[in-house]
C-alpha cells in the first residue's frame, strides 16, 4: 500500500503515464538509479581515462606508491577518494536496482 499526497499522486501519474501509484513510484524510482548508475559510469570512466587503467590497478598502484606521480600529493588522493566514492556508490544502486 503506497500513500501520497493527491498532489504528489498526480505528478506520479503525468510523469509516467500510469493510474497504478505503486507502479509509477517504482517505475520514477527505477528510473532515478538508472541514472545515478549512469552517473557514476561517467565519472568512472573519466578516471579511467585520466590514469590509462581501472580502480583496481590504481588503487593497488596507490597503495604501495608505484604510481608515476607521488600518492600522498592532493590530487591524487583525491582522485583516489572520489574514485573510490565513485565505485562505492555504483556497487550500491545496483545493488537497489528494482
Amino acid at each position: 500500500m503506497v500513500s501520497v499526497s493527491p498532489r504528489i499522486a498526480v505528478l506520479l501519474n503525468q510523469v509516467t503515464a500510469t493510474p497504478d501509484l505503486e507502479v509509477a513510484l517504482l517505475k520514477v524510482l527505477s528510473e532515478y538509479i538508472d541514472l545515478k548508475v549512469a552517473q557514476f559510469d561517467r565519472q568512472i570512466s573519466t578516471f579511467e581515462a585520466k590514469w590509462g587503467m581501472t580502480f583496481a590497478e590504481f588503487s593497488d598502484r596507490f597503495e604501495n606508491d608505484q604510481l608515476d606521480q607521488d600518492s600522498y600529493s592532493y590530487d591524487v588522493e583525491k582522485d583516489f577518494w572520489d574514485w573510490e566514492k565513485a565505485e562505492t556508490l555504483k556497487k550500491h544502486y545496483l545493488e537497489l536496482r528494482l
